[in-house]
Parts: C-alpha cells; structure tokens; sequence
C-alpha cells in the first residue's frame, strides 16, 4: 500500500494568492494519495467563495478565528491523516506539475524527511531563482539538524516530514517558529532524503521579511535554546558578516 501525502494550506485573507496555490495542488494529479487540507482564519474578504468554488476537490476546509499562522498550522497538522505532511500556504506553489510524483518516489524510501531547494517568486509570480543561488543560504549534502544553526537552510514549503515524528509549532514564536519546528524534526528523523529538484516556488514578501527585526530576535531565541548562547551569539556575528558580503556581490541587495 502506498503511503499518503497531506497537503495543509493556510490563508487569511489572500483571494488574491491563493488560487494559484491550489491550482497547482489539483495540477499534481487526482490522486488517492494525495488529502488536501485548507485551514483559513475567518477571511473577510473573497477567500472563503473561492475556496467553496474548489470545494469538491477539498478534503478539509476549517475557517475560524486563530491565534496566528502557527496556530493554523498545528490546525492543519491534527487534521492530517497522511503518513507524510507538506505546508504549501497562500501564493506558494509546486515547482513543476509532476513535483509530487518525485515526492512519491522519495517516499518510498521511507524516510523521516524530505528536503529540497525552492524557488523564489515575486508577487507576480515572477521567478527571480534558486533560493541557494540567491540567498546565502546553501543547503548542504547531508543535513541534519545541526546545518540549520546559521539559518534556516530550507523552507518550510520544500520540508516534507513523515506525520508520525512532526511536533506542533511553539507558539510563543510569532515568526521563527518553523526554523525551531524544522529543528525539532531533524532530531528526530533516522533519515533523511534530498531531492535534486526544487519542491517549491516561494512567494516571498511575508510575515518574516515584513518584521524583520522581530524575526530576527526570536530566530536568535530559537538558535539560543537547541545551540546555547555562545555558539548562537557566533552564529549570528557569522550571519551579519555573510550577508553583508553577499549583498556587496550582488550589487547592494541580499535577494
């Protein structure tokens, strides 16, 4: 029997993003294997009909107040029924239409998790490149939950995790809970597969880069409880140093 794949978007108030999400979900195939699961947190504005207009090819639709996109998306996840989970939220897409027959392929395998570049999109949906190629962040050939203590080397929407080892996000972090959720995840996997396509096209411009200085703060939180504060307060000088660096090359920007 083939294992199941739970795909959880989270939206508020995103009519705007959030077809292309979905259509590409339905672009991977009507498969069996394959549970759609949409958490929204009480949009006002035309999400909710259009996600009705879709609501055939949903298996869960929750829309209710929340307590952030975290909250949501331990909603999602206590929902889920697959043996592996996948966030992909409001203007997040596939990377291609077959991106998840090689998901498929790498379950198979049965690993704790699956990781993968992604691809940086704009608000118009524009490619603008790998995110290894244009952000400092590399990811490295065998991660495991030590290659995050300088970022966070993978997006959640690329970090596919078997349902059964998965915590709830920690939601004292309003920002940087998916680096320590992603953390939590690597300790405990035995396993864990990369897959030389990029999993995802990353809509970028959210929450995190919007509050940057706040994000910043809790990843320096986050790092401090799995690294302790010496190697975290190094990691961050390391962090600056990089970036400002890699801004200079590419011409005074960071992405």
């Amino acid at each position: 029997m083939s294992a199941k794949l739970s795909i959880i978007t989270i939206t508020y108030q995103a009519e705007q993003y959030l077809e292309r999400t979905i259509q590409s979900v339905l672009a991977q195939g009507n498969r069996k294997d394959i549970e759609y699961i949409i958490i929204d947190g009480a949009s006002k504005d035309g999400t909710l009909d259009l996600i009705e207009t879709y609501k055939s090819h949903l298996d869960r639709i929750v829309s209710e107040p929340d307590r952030g996109i975290y909250d949501a998306m331990n909603k999602g996840m206590q929902l889920a029924t697959g043996d592996y989970l996948i966030f992909m939220n409001a203007g997040d897409c596939f990377a291609e239409n077959d991106t998840v027959e090689s998901i498929f392929a790498a379950m198979d395998q049965e690993p704790d998790v699956i990781v993968g570049d992604a691809l940086f999109v704009d608000m118009d949906g524009k490619t603008m490149g790998l995110r290894s190629e244009v952000t400092p962040h590399k990811i490295p050939q065998n991660l495991t939950w030590q290659s995050l203590q300088y970022g966070m080397v993978i997006c959640h929407q690329s970090f596919i995790v078997k349902r059964t080892i998965a915590p709830l996000f920690d939601l004292q972090f309003r920002l940087s809970s998916d680096i320590d959720w992603e953390i939590k995840c690597l300790k405990l996997s035995q396993k864990t597969n990369q897959l030389a396509i990029p999993i995802c096209r990353y809509l970028t411009g959210g929450a995190s880069v919007q509050n940057l200085k706040r994000s910043w703060q809790e990843r320096f939180q986050v790092l401090e409880r799995h690294f302790g504060f010496t190697k975290t307060l190094w990691a961050h000088l390391v962090i600056i140093t990089r970036g400002i660096q890699f801004a200079i090359q590419k011409g005074g920007k960071y992405w």
